[in-house]
């Protein structure tokens, strides 16, 4: 038990994380509390959670939703806020401890970097925050004395198998993958994927967007990208492998050929849990694994040639600079214009490949830069697409 509650925000409290993280909080026993709240246009839900746990603040990013919305039964002692700028203000605000940074999208990379502009701990869950703005972001936190504390389930399992060894001693870290609901997919079916067909994730429950990103495999190049960064590794170092199960979250491998994995249900309550208690592991509300029923777990190299987007990863994990920021935006673009039916499923990463080979690659980029470039980016893909 600690002497004070860990007071936490939760940007983006009404997607899937943050829900999550919500029956965290909820379970700790007052060990955690929910001290501010925002999500974007979701007024219904975000009321709901505010009335169950009266966070001193809570933020609609949207404003028009706001203003819509009736506020009347917002309990008393809840100021609510409203704009883009209100997620910053929120990020920084002098009571909260740790910042769960959930917001789904480069949307999410202002909020991250507010809360470590302000010295805040930051349980990350947004990887598009290392992956548009990775030396800015790491930096900042070097510069602040800060910790990011991953919560991505992938990148969880690297940090709690990192503290197995020392730095030098460590070979690569190698990420899991479940392959998503194409994985033994040829050519010409993923041509024939469907929107609904895409959004059937076979293990995990996630938000649209991340549910695209994980049956095209660009996820996973994200992931390459946010470890990258995360961990302070190069493109060499850092490999994929497919498991369907998806109990292996991911491992480290030594120089001395050990391999360590951290294994649990396929539920993203544990990592959470672990970002918001660090250093402490505590009970909690996650699935435990049933070692008394049988279990089967299997491995096999990806096919980079079907899934092209680790291709894209792993480039621009190598070179690093304004390349993260281009792919990210493309991608959000694509994925947009394929659940809107502009696009095929086999045409998301071509149009990404597309704009990020065009773009004015520069190494050393500032935020402004990079957060143009996203946008750009956006506006690359639809000219692609028209033309």
């Amino acid at each position: 038990m600690t002497s004070r509650a860990t007071n936490v925000a939760v940007l983006g409290s009404t997607g899937s994380i943050g829900q999550s993280a919500l029956e965290v909080i909820a379970a700790s026993g007052g060990n955690l509390r929910a001290v501010a709240l925002s999500a974007h246009n979701n007024t219904q839900l975000l009321k709901q959670q505010a009335e169950a746990f009266r966070p001193a603040k809570i933020v609609v990013s949207h404003e028009k939703s706001a203003s819509d919305a009736s506020w009347a039964d917002l309990p008393e002692g809840v100021e609510l806020l409203s704009g883009p700028e209100a997620i910053t203000h929120l990020a920084a605000d002098q009571q909260v401890d740790v910042v769960l940074s959930a917001i789904v999208g480069s949307a999410g990379l202002m909020g991250t970097w507010a809360a470590l502009e302000a010295g805040k701990t930051v349980a990350l869950a947004n990887k598009e925050s290392l992956v548009v703005g990775g030396p800015l972001v790491t930096r900042l936190a070097r510069q602040k004395n800060t910790r990011i504390l991953p919560v991505d389930s992938e990148h969880s399992a690297i940090f709690q198998a990192l503290r197995s060894g020392e730095p030098k001693e460590v070979r690569r870290v190698i990420l899991t993958a479940s392959g998503g609901p194409f994985r033994k997919y040829t050519r010409g079916q993923l041509a024939e994927v469907t929107v609904d067909e895409a959004l059937a994730h076979p293990t995990w429950e996630m938000g649209r967007k991340i549910t695209i990103d994980s049956a095209t495999m660009m996820n996973k190049a994200l992931e390459i990208i946010e470890a990258r960064w995360l961990f302070d590794l190069s493109a060499d170092r850092i490999a994929v492998v497919i498991h369907p199960q998806s109990i292996v979250h991911s491992m480290v491998e030594y120089v001395d050929g050990s391999v360590i994995a951290q294994l649990s249900p396929p539920d993203m309550k544990l990592p959470i849990q672990y970002a918001l208690n660090w250093p402490r592991r505590v009970e909690g509300v996650a699935p435990k694994l049933d070692f008394g029923t049988a279990m089967q777990l299997d491995f096999e190299p990806p096919d980079y040639d079907r899934f092209a987007a680790l291709k894209l990863g792993l480039e621009v994990a190598r070179r690093g600079g304004t390349s993260g920021a281009v792919l990210n935006g493309a991608n959000e673009a694509a994925v947009g214009a394929f659940l809107e039916g502009a696009i095929r499923f086999d045409q998301i990463v071509p149009a990404c490949k597309h704009v990020l080979e065009n773009h004015n690659f520069d190494p050393n980029p500032t935020l402004e830069q990079v957060l143009q470039l996203d946008n750009w980016a956006r506006q690359e893909v639809l000219r692609w697409i028209n033309s």
